[in-house]
């Protein structure tokens, strides 16, 4: 009986400190995952059946434009490609950010133990909730456009 209070009273006190350190830490609050609203804009216009892939360091995501998608968190920029059959393209990064309450949060509670996890793991770091991909026209063909290629030739 004395053996087991003992061993709980040492539990207390390692588990205490271990618990206290990772009070900030949002690795341990915050969700992995984070939602993102994609819309896409060509000509000053909001357009619609846009397929985009969205991809960091931890995965890969499909979605078609303008919509919502679930991703996972990660301290590396978001990288987005859309395509809107053969009329438009875009290709922007998006970079991830910081979130401060976090990182307050890490330095006052775990002297900033708890910040080096969550850049590791990517959970104190989140991208913008709204993401607005300008689309670019793509080059009409040559011959598409009226002009004969032959009629170019220099000789």
């Amino acid at each position: 009986m004395l053996a087991m209070s003992l061993f709980s009273r040492l539990f207390a006190v390692a588990a205490f400190p271990a618990l206290a350190l990772l009070g900030g830490c949002a690795t341990v609050s915050e969700s992995p995952v984070q939602q993102l609203e994609v819309r896409a804009v060509l000509d000053y216009r909001e357009i619609g059946g846009v397929g985009c892939i969205l991809s960091n360091d931890v995965g890969r995501w499909y979605m078609i434009a303008p919509g919502r998608v679930t991703v996972t968190r990660s301290s590396q920029p978001m990288s987005i490609n859309c395509k809107k059959g053969s009329a438009a393209t875009a290709a922007e990064i998006v970079q991830a950010r910081l979130d401060t309450g976090n990182l307050v949060g890490n330095l006052v509670t775990t002297a900033g133990l708890g910040y080096l996890v969550d850049r590791h793991s990517g959970a104190g770091y989140g991208y913008p909730a709204v993401l607005t991909v300008l689309m670019q026209p793509a080059a009409p063909p040559a011959e598409a456009a009226g002009a004969n290629p032959l009629d170019t030739r220099v000789f």
